[in-house]
């Protein structure tokens, strides 16, 4: 398996590492990626005006050579409300994605979340400079 990841050093905050098998051809990659994170801006924690992607909760995204997606992802708190339903909500919205064969969604809180993960946009959505 030829994966092109970047290692945890590189990646930069909001900034999931995304994964993908050779057999996918890179503009394939780059449409599927772009809808993927598309789709994923379109799930937002109840509480908080501001989307999932944005706020930097999610991990990682692998995409295999059947385009299977893979997340992983983590909340704002391990006791969030919504922590038994975002996961099915990501699952949704990524599964509704066109090439997408099919999603599994993992919460994972090592590492924790913290707010230097939240881009500007997300920042200015919350007014936390």
């Amino acid at each position: 398996m030829n994966e092109h990841a970047k290692p945890d050093a590189e990646i930069q905050p909001n900034r999931p590492a995304i994964a993908v098998q050779d057999a996918i051809s890179p503009e394939e990659l780059e449409r599927l990626s772009e809808s993927i994170v598309t789709a994923l801006k379109t799930v937002f924690d109840p509480e908080i005006p501001a989307d999932i992607y944005e706020l930097g909760l999610i991990y990682r995204v692998d995409i295999d050579e059947s385009r299977f997606v893979k997340i992983e992802m983590t909340l704002t708190a391990p006791g969030c409300p919504v922590a038994g339903d975002m996961p099915v909500w990501v699952e949704n919205a990524v599964a509704a994605v066109p090439g997408v064969a099919g999603v599994e969604v993992n919460l994972v809180f090592d590492p924790p979340w913290d707010q230097s993960r939240m881009s500007d946009e997300a920042r200015a959505a919350l007014d936390m400079w």
